[in-house]
């Protein structure tokens, strides 16, 4: 009998067993949950993002017609930056719900508004919220190993192992064709909510494929692991009962405790200064400034502005350019250790990956990140548009204060918006 001829009765039979039905029918169940809630949890920070917009331009705009000099204007107005969920977010949400994904900034030092909200601790997310990523990388295994773990087991506690062995031509066929009915069964229900969620979500085709490849390739490896030891003699020496403890304490060591250990590794490995330090040594510098003569908060400033040395002689004990002056000045105090940081955490998100090749779920629960664009390197990249977008805003400003420029509020209608550097990031993210 060929593989097809098997794979077809075995087909016929198992639709009649009941709780593997069940067992199908819940993993559909939770597969449309996941979406639903993932669709839910990307229009909602979208609808956040577009009424911060609305809200973010009608503040700034009141708060500009209020001020007459370039300096005020500049304390008082805030711009709102924000990282928009992609189309595929909606899959695994990443980090997003660990790292910032909007800040409303102004001209002052731009490490302590960074940083200020890094609040969050990463050590309480190892297995991340419930999204679709989640049901692959976690629950996925769990249906494989409770559908599969008694194929051989069932048929011996029922005495009719040998019945079937007898009248198959390969043993082994008889087994692969009832898995890949199994696990077809459950692909489809897994795969088809997310693919309607995707396409709702105009998700891109690549995108798409590349997670459907993610949750067959992490299907197929849960299989073969399962039929491998339901193979072995030490599995035909247990009972069902037994066989599933193996296996489901196989999966507890590479789904939660490896994750686990490989987190306390890595930071054992990859010691770095937190947002607090940062925040601290940056606003330290700025207090101190108010206590040390002038020319030492030039000096420090024109070491990296020097072309606005002709526009530092002060007429008062207080002046905006001053003031933004020594703001500049507490970034370049604290830009070693937020080098430092960032630094770490890429070393800590390449040593995960690395970890991750010794856990099937925490790779696909990565690879899922990646795809939609929610990991860590995604949020550093948000983090760096944030910082270009500020960097900006000096760039606009410092003329106007050094140069003494006559204040007009229809200057102020020229202040770079962070849309277009968004629309950049955009654009720069396609092309690669």
């Amino acid at each position: 009998m060929s593989l097809l001829s098997n794979v077809k009765r075995e087909a016929y039979f198992l639709s009649k067993q009941r709780y593997i039905c069940a067992f199908i029918f819940v993993a559909l169940l939770l597969s449309i949950f996941s979406v639903c809630s993932g669709i839910n949890e990307t229009q909602t920070q979208q609808a956040t993002i577009e009424r911060l917009k609305q809200k973010d331009t009608l503040d700034r705009t009141t708060v500009q017609a209020q001020q007459t000099d370039y300096g005020s204007a500049a304390y008082y107005s805030f711009h709102l930056t924000y990282s928009n969920p992609s189309e595929m977010a909606f899959a695994a949400m990443g980090q997003r719900d660990i790292y910032p994904w909007k800040h409303r900034i102004r001209m002052l030092a731009i490490e302590g508004q960074i940083y200020e909200t890094d609040a969050e601790n990463p050590e309480l997310s190892f297995l991340g919220k419930f999204d679709f990523a989640f049901l692959i990388s976690v629950l996925l295994p769990l249906f494989v190993i409770l559908l599969l773990h008694d194929l051989r087991a069932s048929e011996r506690e029922a005495g009719r192992y040998d019945l079937l062995i007898t009248t198959a031509r390969k043993r082994q066929q008889l087994w692969l064709s009832r898995a890949l009915v199994i696990c077809s069964a459950l692909s489809i229900a897994i795969l088809v909510p997310f693919i309607i969620g995707a396409w709702y979500s105009n998700a891109p085709l690549t995108a798409i494929a590349l997670s459907v490849g993610v949750v067959i390739a992490h299907l197929i490896f849960w299989m073969l692991v399962t039929l491998l030891f339901t193979a072995s003699k030490t599995a035909a020496k247990q009972s069902s009962a037994q066989t599933a403890s193996v296996l489901l304490a196989f999966w507890l060591g590479v789904t939660v405790l490896m994750p686990v250990v490989s987190d306390i590794a890595i930071e054992e490995m990859v010691p770095s200064p937190n947002g607090g330090e940062i925040v601290l040594v940056q606003r330290e510098a700025v207090n101190g400034a108010w206590d040390q003569p002038f020319e030492t908060t030039w000096q420090a400033f024109l070491s990296r502005y020097p072309q606005w040395a002709h526009g530092t002689h002060m007429d008062s004990l207080f002046e905006w350019k001053w003031y933004y002056a020594f703001q500049q000045v507490g970034d370049q105090k604290a830009q070693p250790l937020s080098n430092e940081y960032r630094d770490a955490i890429i070393k800590k998100h390449t040593l995960a990956g690395y970890f991750s090749l010794f856990s099937p779920p925490m790779l696909a629960q990565r690879l899922m990140s990646s795809i939609a664009e929610t990991d860590t390197l995604a949020s550093l990249k948000y983090e760096q548009t944030v910082r270009d977008y500020h960097q900006a805003l000096r760039l606009f400003y410092y003329p106007l204060l050094f140069n003494e420029t006559a204040f007009s509020q229809q200057k102020l209608s020229e202040i770079p918006e962070f849309s277009l550097f968004e629309e950049r990031s955009t654009q720069i993210k396609e092309n690669n």
